[in-house]
């Protein structure tokens, strides 16, 4: 055993004189904080992951970077400036948002195919919050510095989230969760731009999404001439991509050609609809300065009051109660597209530093006056499948925008609003999950997708804010339920041939009984009478140390006889909650002499992780309620602990280990005892033949052997490396050996 610890390194794992395998807290922490210097140094470095590759830049990426990068930007100008209508700011807001995202991510990011800007999900919370804010507070801030603040503390919460490393707490909001508000999220979304689309007006848009509908539909007759730009652009935005993806299919040569024929189309459409509303309105504007149909009209050329933000204290406050639903966006929305592309293009993300990336570029985004901005998915899958290379096509998108915020502006003038409207719709509607993805939802896990479905109701007939925050808090009821209710079963034998028909056979454990996985039709040998296997499928936790408690200790009185007779207890004599057999005391002591007389518990500890004070205090609640109902020792078998922190509590709890004498009862007593916290209700105090068993077990037992002798510890008996060496100890001192027993059973079998 010396020789094992030498090969994995004492400095981690010690051994007490008796041979017992500990785990020292002092040298394992004195091993993570040796060297403090070298951790500073790695982790400064992580902050910049753009010093892993730059160095490494070649002509063949700036290609790929390129083209990526232009693409990109043909897309981000009309949506940035469509996506800060949603916002309800002017279309500058949305330029500047996609300038400072695209820019800054690209030195701290460690995914090469997020775009970040404004998106819809946002930019619809953006304009919620700006409406509460304005109506509790009239006439005080106006809405891009409510915008701008809003961005400065979301970015500087998340870059603060990432520094400390705490990006695992998104790990608890799951896929399902994410995809029901996004759906719901886009539906509202597109609810909310139809009446632009068709130019009805007189209502709230911005309202429950089933009312913006209803009002949408009384509102039909009074269509408006912007209907001419709205209904048409989309049409061709849908017309474009359809047909362009089925010529890909039908002329796959031109593949290449037809893809950026379909990238284009959002810059197309509204280049064609510009012209139109050029042509229609140049010569029909009204005395009042009103145009026939609704357009952008004048966008500020450049950016204009760049400097430090302005940051109102009573602003500040005032955003206090929405600060969590918009961080929360933030994060899920950029995590969740990140890990997609990277799991999609082979590379892995760190969230952590996906979550400083997006606050810096929203911290230094408040210089610019730019609104909260976060990963695109639209975007992102374009630049994907542009061939992007590095996270140094953001530069070039970067300059598009510039190039669009210094030169085009005048063109942006009679950009007529419907047409940003169709923009809107076709890049939203493709949020919403398809059937076939909400339906995996359903075949997978049945509770996931009522949490997917809740989501999307909520959002729907509520708000945004109430659909996330439903299913954040229904995901995290499932998570809790799930920890505490665990799965757990009573194994069986079944002996399988080989298939090779060699006269080999082997033993395997599977639950005793049907557990929809095995075959329905195959005989599960139970255990040798006196033997119960149980299998833990969780971690062994507070939550739910309680529950493998009851069910092993409700086994063991409905199955195992009861050590003392029955028919000898009077009534007077029978404690409090023990209500006594049903009928005569003979007839219920002849059943219970029929059952078997409890010897070991072996307990497969192969899916347990993690094990803690109040769960091995439970394993020492139920040695006790066990023996107390046997009324001698039984032996407790420990088969395939993988962790030597799991080893090191149940040694401590007095598992493992051959002493009988000085087995502790409590391990964190809540009240501590007036004694020596010691049970000796169930030993006797002379040895016992369970006592020469066990010891009869630690010296002639089988123990798992390698080279170098004994594989665990040899005063730990009743630790097993895997299940089939646990439950064979386990039968050394049956009264009955197995072998007899099932020779006897066979006999008793036959007609």
């Amino acid at each position: 055993m010396a020789s094992i610890a030498n090969r994995i390194g004492r400095n981690v794992i010690g051994y007490s004189d008796n041979d017992v395998p500990t785990i020292s807290s002092s040298t394992y922490l004195r091993n993570i904080v040796k060297n403090p210097k070298h951790a500073v140094v790695q982790y400064v470095t992580s902050l910049f992951p753009i010093f892993g590759w730059i160095l490494r830049y070649n002509a063949g990426w700036l290609t790929g970077d390129l083209i990526a990068g232009i693409t990109v930007g043909m897309v981000v100008v009309p949506q940035s400036m469509s996506y800060a209508q949603i916002a309800t700011l002017a279309p500058q807001y949305g330029l500047y948002s996609s300038f400072v995202g695209v820019l800054i991510y690209c030195f701290f990011a460690t995914s090469k195919d997020v775009s970040i800007g404004p998106v819809a999900v946002m930019s619809l919370t953006v304009s919620q919050i700006i409406a509460a804010i304005e109506s509790k507070h009239p006439n005080q801030w106006d809405g891009p510095q409510i915008a701008t603040t809003l961005a400065f503390i979301c970015g500087f919460t998340v870059l603060g989230i990432g520094l400390l490393r705490i990006g695992w707490l998104v790990e608890f909001i799951p896929a399902p969760a994410i995809s029901g508000f996004m759906t719901g999220s886009a539906i509202n979304i597109v609810a909310g731009q139809i009446p632009g689309l068709m130019g009805i007006t007189g209502f709230n848009t911005r309202a429950a999404t089933y009312h913006v509908i209803i009002n949408t539909l009384k509102g039909l007759p009074h269509t408006t001439l912007d209907a001419a730009w709205g209904l048409p652009g989309l049409l061709a935005l849908y017309a474009i991509r359809i047909g362009c993806t089925k010529l890909q299919k039908r002329f796959p040569q031109r593949s290449r050609t037809l893809f950026f024929v379909t990238v284009a189309r959002n810059a197309f459409v509204i280049l064609t609809l510009t012209i139109a509303a050029w042509l229609y309105c140049r010569h029909r504007k009204s005395a009042s300065g009103a145009y026939p149909i609704k357009i952008l009209q004048t966008v500020p050329r450049g950016f204009r009051d760049v400097g430090p933000p302005l940051i109102d204290s009573s602003l500040v406050n005032a955003l206090v109660p929405h600060l969590p639903i918009a961080t929360i966006i933030l994060l899920l929305e950029h995590i969740a597209i990140a890990k997609s592309f990277g799991r999609i293009n082979g590379y892995k993300i760190n969230p952590n530093q996906e979550l400083i990336a997006i606050g810096v570029a929203n911290t230094i985004g408040s210089i610019f006056h730019a609104y909260p901005a976060t990963g695109s998915f639209s975007r992102s899958a374009l630049k994907s499948k542009s061939g992007v290379r590095t996270p140094a096509s953001g530069i070039m998108t970067a300059v598009v925008v510039v190039v669009a915020l210094y030169g085009l502006t005048p063109a942006f003038f009679w950009i007529p609003t419907a047409g940003l409207s169709a923009v809107i719709i076709h890049a939203v509607a493709d949020l919403v999950a398809s059937p076939a993805q909400v339906y995996s939802y359903w075949r997978i896990s049945p509770l996931e997708f009522v949490i997917w479905l809740a989501a999307v109701l909520v959002t729907v007939f509520s708000t945004i804010e109430n659909g996330i925050y439903t299913s954040i808090c229904a995901s995290i009821a499932l998570l809790l339920l799930r920890v505490a209710h665990p799965r757990g079963y009573f194994l069986g034998k079944v002996t399988l041939s080989n298939p090779q028909n060699t006269g080999e056979s082997r033993e395997v454990f599977v639950p005793l009984l049907p557990d929809g996985v095995t075959n329905p039709h195959t005989k599960v040998e139970s255990p040798a009478p006196g033997i119960i296997i149980y299998h833990f499928q969780e971690s062994f936790l507070y939550p739910n140390c309680s529950m493998a408690n009851s069910a092993i200790v409700d086994y063991v009185r409905e199955n195992m006889r009861r050590g003392i007779d029955i028919s000898t207890i009077k009534n007077s004599d029978r404690a409090w909650n023990d209500p006594g057999p049903r009928g005569s005391s003979e007839a219920a002591q002849a059943v219970n002499n029929a059952k078997p007389d409890l010897h070991a518990i072996v307990l497969d500890f192969s899916g347990v992780s993690q094990i803690d004070t109040t769960a091995v205090q439970a394993l020492i609640d139920a040695r006790s309620d066990v023996q107390r109902w046997t009324d001698h020792p039984v032996e407790f078998h420990f088969a395939s602990i993988l962790s030597p922190w799991i080893r090191r509590a149940l040694v401590a709890g007095g598992f493992g280990i051959s002493a009988l004498h000085g087995i502790p009862t409590e391990v964190a007593p809540v009240v501590p005892y007036r004694g020596d916290g010691r049970d000796r209700s169930t030993w006797p105090d002379e040895p016992s033949q369970s006592k020469i068993d066990i010891e009869a077990h630690e010296s002639s037992g089988p123990r798992d052997q390698c080279a170098t002798g004994p594989f665990l510890a040899t005063a730990t008996p009743f630790f097993h490396f895997d299940l089939t060496s646990a439950v064979r100890a386990a039968e050394i001192n049956l009264p009955v050996k197995p072998a007899l027993w099932r020779e006897t059973l066979a006999k008793d079998l036959e007609p």
